[in-house]
């Protein structure tokens, strides 16, 4: 059974000592000893007779309950208390006894509610300290697992004034900025390092924080330059405006992106030069041979201007021979079709929202890893992705649907759209297509690139929409 409140908070963190002991005593423990000792003291004034004035130790039973007591036990004993000195006492008159109990009841009863009160505030005042102890506790192991945090973080955290003179800093900021060990960076100006935020310091933060991230060029202390990811955050603080930074150096990625956009670039250019090679030979020929059909039939006589223009068809077919090798070495890993949707996701559905239309992908479970080059397969589906993006746009439902399946040891990769379709064209994969929004190389170069590493494209018929199917090797 649940024990009766003593109608006081309680504090878990007080000390164990005498007086706190007597503070979380039982109601009705207090009730218990101040009922006897009450009768106690009348018993006493009863025997000692109206010589002897014990009047004042009815208050120690007050006092008692006054503890954990509530205010109408209190005022009840104290009527009690009252009444016990008033019939103990010499009174002479109706009107003595009843100033006389009415001094001893007011006596005993403001007493009690007195003690009452200031036990229940020094309660209060003693669960508001622990409180706050807890509270203090709190933050001071928060800021400690923030300070770990920044401490072991890989990017380069650090804040600083209105003036931009840094206030804080973590390990990585000093290394990014190449300071040397052991010298702070406290009081040096961000603007030195990262240029871009001084037009952060100028903004107002009136209306909220202001947060934000950008890519930049920055240099360390020794002026050597560097490319960073940025992201920033301006707000208001009681010693004026604060600026905090998060910040990585993004250097050897930008080199290596770059790197492998150059290659994704040289080898496309490889394949349309070959094109257009390919092209030029037709067409020398087709010269060539309505130059020698003439000069068989006698329509073109046997002139300098004649050989001349032989000499100079001939050079082209020289110049167009020169075979350009189509495949480049590229570099293949074996790649997770889920990663690779998830990539394609962030890159296409944007483009569909913004048209209303969404994009479905369906991933066929336990599915093998391909063997494929990631940054040239996204340009192969952001090429038909946006091929489909152009055939549906004036049709009431938009929706691109890529599907994921195993078809022996290859996968095959669908992508299918709601747009009005493409007849069964032959020279669809063609160069240089006639009716094509650009240049008409599109769909030859992204057939290209798959076959450069064992994978291909092809045309499906669709009695709906538009369907193109990717064919990539499973990897082993």
């Amino acid at each position: 059974m649940a024990q009766a409140s003593s109608g006081r908070p309680q504090s878990a963190a007080q000390p164990a000592g005498w007086f706190d002991t007597l503070l979380r005593l039982d109601r009705r423990v207090l009730l218990g000893v101040s009922i006897p000792l009450t009768l106690l003291v009348a018993l006493l004034d009863w025997r000692t007779g109206p010589d002897v004035a014990i009047g004042a130790a009815y208050l120690f039973p007050v006092m008692l309950l006054s503890i954990g007591g509530t205010r109408w036990q209190i005022l009840l004993l104290s009527l009690t208390c009252a009444a016990a000195r008033g019939f103990f006492s010499v009174w002479y008159s109706p009107v003595d006894f009843f100033l006389r109990y009415l001094l001893a009841f007011a006596a005993y009863s403001a007493t009690g509610l007195l003690i009452s009160e200031i036990l229940k505030h020094h309660a209060e005042t003693r669960l508001h300290l622990d409180a706050l102890r807890e509270q203090n506790r709190l933050r001071q192991e928060l800021e400690e697992h923030l300070r770990e945090l920044a401490e072991s973080s890989p990017a380069a955290i650090f804040t600083s004034d209105a003036l931009g003179r840094i206030l804080t800093a973590n390990e990585e900021a000093r290394h990014l900025f190449g300071l040397p060990q052991g010298v702070s960076l406290r009081g040096a100006s961000v603007v030195h390092f990262l240029p871009v935020l001084e037009g952060a310091l100028r903004l107002d933060p009136s209306e909220g924080v202001f947060r934000t991230s950008t890519q930049c060029q920055g240099r360390r202390l020794g002026g050597e330059p560097f490319f960073a990811q940025v992201w920033f955050s301006l707000y208001a603080n009681p010693g004026g405006r604060r600026l905090a930074v998060i910040a990585v150096d993004i250097s050897d990625d930008m080199r290596e992106r770059e790197d492998q956009n150059l290659r994704l670039l040289a080898s496309q250019n490889r394949i349309i030069a070959g094109a257009v090679s390919h092209e030029v030979r037709n067409i020398c020929g087709a010269i060539a041979m309505a130059v020698n059909s003439l000069k068989e039939s006698g329509a073109l006589s046997d002139t300098r201007e004649a050989s001349t223009l032989g000499e100079l068809v001939a050079g082209l077919m020289r110049i167009a021979a020169t075979d350009l090798e189509m495949k480049a070495e590229i570099p293949l890993s074996p790649l997770h079709l889920a990663d690779l949707f998830d990539q394609l996701r962030v890159l296409i559905e944007p483009a569909w929202a913004d048209l209303g239309g969404a994009v479905d992908f369906r991933l066929e479970p336990g599915l093998p890893r391909v063997l494929a080059n990631s940054a040239a397969l996204i340009q192969v589906f952001l090429n038909l992705a946006n091929n489909s993006l152009r055939a549906v746009e004036h049709c009431d439902v938009k929706l691109l649907t890529i599907t994921a399946s195993q078809s022996g040891p290859e996968i095959h990769i669908r992508v299918a759209d709601t747009g009005s379709g493409l007849p069964l064209l032959p020279h669809l994969f063609e160069p240089f297509q006639e009716k094509a929004s650009g240049a008409g190389l599109g769909l030859y170069v992204s057939r290209a690139v798959l076959r450069n590493y064992g994978g291909d494209l092809k045309h499906e018929p669709s009695s709906e929409g538009c369907v193109f199917c990717v064919k990539l090797p499973a990897a082993a």
